[in-house]
């Protein structure tokens, strides 16, 4: 079994199954060894997402790190659709975080640290990327947080 996925059987963290319905964009383009990865919400496997509204509203800053962290599972589900192999991931190099929040709330970083955490504890060293966060006031349905990555792959 691969590292990666090792890894994330030692969590207790299995993937959710990636929709492929036909849709007008897809949740990644690959360009030579970088994956452009759109952005990626809360969703369950189950249907609907796992928090709805706003950090510092509706959710405390623990349900959005915990949403961020969600939003990294269905990332890596993505990856592994796609590549087969966790293991082929050489680094996550760049994320985009929205937090959908009130205006007071200003720690939109410690919200995302919840998919960066996700990611350091899966790959290690290579987990580790260059991340911007940003508060917005709305989501799609409502959700929390939504997520984009730039990752760099081995052949």
């Amino acid at each position: 079994m691969a590292h990666a996925e090792k890894r994330l059987e030692e969590m207790g963290i299995t993937l959710p199954p990636v929709d492929r319905k036909g849709k007008a964009m897809r949740p990644l383009i690959q360009e030579g060894n970088l994956l452009f990865m759109s952005g990626h919400g809360c969703e369950l496997q189950e249907g609907g997402i796992i928090y709805e509204g706003k950090i510092g509203g509706e959710l405390t800053e623990e349900q959005g790190y915990e949403a961020a962290r969600h939003v990294g599972k269905n990332l890596l589900a993505a990856l592994k659709d796609y590549l087969g192999d966790l293991d082929r991931v050489e680094r996550i190099v760049k994320v985009l975080g929205f937090v959908a929040s009130t205006p007071d709330f200003h720690r939109q970083p410690a919200v995302m640290h919840g998919f960066s955490d996700l990611m350091v504890e899966v790959f290690g060293e290579r987990g580790m990327h260059a991340r911007s966060a940003i508060g917005t006031n709305v989501l799609p349905a409502n959700q929390p947080v939504e997520i984009e990555m730039i990752v760099k792959i081995r052949d």
